[in-house]
Order: C-alpha cells, then structure tokens, then sequence
C-alpha cells in the first residue's frame, strides 16, 4: 500500500511539473486526462470545462468512447452537479445514485466514479475518473484527484483559460457540427440525427418519442425532366417544410437520397404522422413508429420506413384506379 501511495505520489508530480510547462488548453487536457487514469488506476478519465451553463467534455482517455465532444446542462450531469456543489463525489454503483442521468451511462461500460471539480470556489471545470467495475475509490485515490485538479486550475488560469476555452470550444462545435450536417439542405445527416436522437433521450424525462421516416415522390422523375438542380431544389424545399412543421426541440435529419427522418420527444407517432402528412401536402410519403429509448431508434427507423413503402403503394394504387 506504501508503494502504491509512492508511486501515485511520484505520478502526480510528473503530472504538475508537465502543467507547470503547459501553454495551450490542448496541452493540459492531454496531461490531465492521461494523470487521472493512471492516479486513479480507473478505466475512464474525462476532463470537462464549464462553458456558461453547461458542461462541455472537452477530452477523454478511457477504454472506450465516453462523450467527448458533447455538452450537456449542468443540471443534467454529475460534473455539473460537483461544479454546482463546489465538491468531489464518490459514487461506488452509478445505478443506486439519483444525480446519475441513467440513459447517458446505459450505452458505455461506467459502473463506478468520482467527480472532482477544479477549484473549489468558482468551479471552471470537473476531471472524472471511471471504473468497468463497480468501485469505492479510496481516500488516496481522491486525495490525489483533488490535487491534480489544485494543479490543473493553476495551469487553466496560465494559459488564459477563459479566451482560449472560447475559441477551442468554437472550434470544436463547428467541427463537430460540420461532421453532423448535410450539405444540401443544412439538416443533421444520419450521424447527427442518430446522436441528436440520443442526447434527446438522456436530458428528457420523455419516456417515449415519435419517430417518422419521410420519402420524397416523384424525385426520380423530376430529376430527369428537369435535371438534378430541380430534383437538388426539391430537396431543399422538402427539408424547409420539415423543419418549419415540427416543434424546435424535434430532430429532423436528411438520411441519404430522397429519405428524411425526423424524431418528436413525447410526441405520439399518429400526431406526428398527422402534422407532417398536412405540411407536405401530398409530396411525400411518410410512416410512423415509436421509439423508447435511442437503443431501439434504428429498429423504430425500420419499421417506420416500411409503414412509408405501404404508405407510397397505398398512393400509387389509388393513382391508377
């Protein structure tokens, strides 16, 4: 035990000499998340910055993906809470503890944690040290938590925090944003909608949401009378209509080709069948399912997609008779 509290010890004095020497954000994110991992001998470490009033989980180092990159309110995460409370957490089984948001953690392999906010008085940010298994941190294993965040504020502020986290995060939102969107019409692309979809799910109460799978007809067909900039403009105009008909929370998406989806949290899926079949007007063909959770979403997208081809040979049928 003595030489395990040595060498964390030692580790953490590697840690605050390399953050003595850290000029960019970047860098003490790489140091930091690379020290809690090996202080805490824990699977996962994330490093998340306050951005107004959220957090923003700026970088990870962990044995699988965690949520790098996303934000969440601070009400809605354990890191907001320890920067709220403006004090660490231990929570041995995330399952049993109410300030977990359970659907956010049910995808990744997060039994146990800590959370330690950096600084204490005016919290600027929170590192997470994470465990596959579930895991009471020791007394040591926090003590040298806190300390690297002690060190990591002094570094923050050294490296003028507040500009440089506003022009990373800036730089970090957009790239992520441009990975989500599509290009023609500006609607998150089947990524985007398949990760908005899921962060709908973990920061609403909602325990079900209406999932429509919309395809355009007759795209073909104007493609080659009018050429493709027609069939492109029909495009677009069918994205503005989706967008426009459904609620500002709603998820809309452009999956590919002709073929959009949208999600509605607690919305039914005959009222969201409803509400767009009005706003198209007949232009497109849409089906309907309903989603529980963002796990059963591709399965929800399936069914909703084949209630849309009986939807279309419904029209069709009707057309020639």
């Amino acid at each position: 035990m003595e030489s395990k509290h040595r060498d964390g010890l030692e580790r953490l004095l590697t840690a605050v000499q390399e953050l003595s020497l850290a000029t960019r954000l970047i860098e003490v994110q790489e140091i930091v998340r690379s020290a809690a991992r090996d202080l805490a001998g824990c699977d996962g470490a994330t490093f998340v910055l306050r951005d107004g009033d959220q957090c923003y989980y700026a970088d990870e180092d962990a044995i699988e993906p965690l949520w790098k990159g996303l934000r969440f309110p601070l009400e809605a995460c354990i890191s907001g809470w320890a920067m709220l409370h403006k004090e660490h957490v231990v929570i041995p089984d995330i399952y049993v503890d109410d300030r977990i948001p359970h659907e956010a953690y049910q995808p990744t392999f997060v039994k146990s944690l800590v959370m330690t906010p950096i600084r204490t008085l005016a919290p600027i940010g929170a590192i997470g040290a994470y465990w596959a298994e579930l895991h009471e941190a020791t007394d040591d294993e926090v003590s040298l938590l806190r300390a690297l965040a002690d060190a990591t504020s002094l570094a923050l502020e050294k490296v003028s925090i507040h500009e440089e986290l506003e022009q990373e995060v800036a730089l970090a939102l957009e790239a992520h944003r441009l990975s989500q969107t599509d290009e023609l019409t500006g609607l998150l692309n089947r990524r985007g909608f398949t990760e908005q979809v899921a962060a709908a799910f973990a920061s609403t109460a909602a325990p079900t949401g209406g999932v429509a799978f919309v395809d355009i007809d007759g795209l073909k067909r104007v493609n080659d009378l009018d050429g493709h900039a027609a069939g492109d403009r029909l495009i677009v105009d069918i994205a503005r209509v989706l967008r426009s008909s459904v609620r500002p929370d709603d998820v809309v998406g452009r999956l590919g080709g002709d073929e959009f989806a949208v999600f509605a949290a607690d919305l039914d899926a005959d009222t969201l069948l409803d509400r767009l079949s009005i706003a198209l007007g007949g232009r497109a063909s849409v089906g309907v399912a309903t989603a529980f959770d963002a796990e059963g979403l591709p399965d929800a997208l399936l069914l909703a997609d084949a209630r849309m081809y009986e939807a279309k040979r419904t029209h069709h049928l009707a057309a020639e008779g």
